[in-house]
């Protein structure tokens, strides 16, 4: 037998170095253990198109569907949902929500519009076609975003917490928690479902993320700075919310709060 040591037992006679060993061997064995806490990527923007947008309008919702324009306005005494001509900006439709509420997050699924309040935990149901009002619901907490994935209405409060609905029993089916390297993403806005992912404003941000819906998990950030020039944003509350997929050509809309334009964006990665 070799009186010469070996190599590799040396090194596991090392404290720590036996530990070590296996975590580089399970990271890299396992690529779903690598992509869980990678860290999501940072993409900017391209401006592809600019339209004029109601700055009286404090956007708190915005949906696309049958080209035109879909927006929730909120405040209270000033609430409205509305339609509006994506070319000119014109409100062609609108019905003003009564003055105790302040109207939020909004959604249309099978033919009907759903509509958040803030603090009341009172939604309102509207026929898509002609938003004449045809019900209500109830949920626990604030309201804030609502999109839908072609199932379920998908809420968010304020929190980290996205809860996802029946639209016919608005009984909470399941919640995430979205999470960026394992730290929470709070006050989740406006929100839109974009190709299998939630796109989410949060507010008093520029950067919207993007959210694996079965994980709560961040994929992506897309910093929107820069939008509006210096001098268009007419108070500290006119921030970005609103973001609106036009499905039949995968146009993504943007606005915010009491903002003059509204932006097509493509995304660069």
């Amino acid at each position: 037998m070799s009186s010469i040591p070996n190599p590799l037992l040396l090194l596991l006679r090392i404290p720590g170095i036996f530990a070590a060993l296996s975590l580089l061997t399970i990271s890299c064995g396992s690529g779903s253990a690598t992509r869980l806490t990678a860290t999501a990527p940072k993409y900017s923007y391209e401006v592809v198109h600019v339209y004029p947008h109601d700055r009286q309008a404090f956007t708190q919702g915005l949906v696309f569907r049958d080209g035109k324009l879909l927006e929730s306005t909120g405040r209270e005494g000033r609430s409205t949902l509305r339609s509006v001509d994506l070319d000119s900006g014109q409100v062609l439709r609108k019905v003003d929500v009564a003055p105790q509420y302040f109207a939020e997050g909004v959604t249309v699924l099978n033919g009907k519009i759903y509509q958040l309040t803030w603090q009341h935990h009172l939604g309102f149901i509207y026929d898509y076609e002609n938003f004449q009002q045809i019900g209500q619901f109830n949920y626990e907490g604030e309201g804030w975003g609502l999109t839908n994935d072609g199932h379920s209405l998908i809420l968010s409060d304020g929190t980290n917490r996205l809860r996802f609905l029946d639209p016919d029993s608005f009984r909470v089916t399941r919640t995430i928690a979205v999470t960026a390297d394992g730290k929470p993403v709070k006050e989740l806005n406006e929100l839109e479902f974009v190709q299998g992912e939630i796109f989410a404003n949060i507010w008093h941000d520029p950067r919207i993320v993007t959210i694996a819906p079965q994980s709560g998990a961040v994929t992506s950030w897309i910093d929107c700075t820069g939008l509006l020039s210096p001098g268009e944003a007419t108070e500290e509350e006119a921030v970005l919310n609103g973001i609106a997929l036009d499905e039949s050509s995968g146009r993504l809309f943007v606005t915010g709060k009491l903002w003059p334009k509204l932006f097509e964006i493509k995304i660069k990665k």
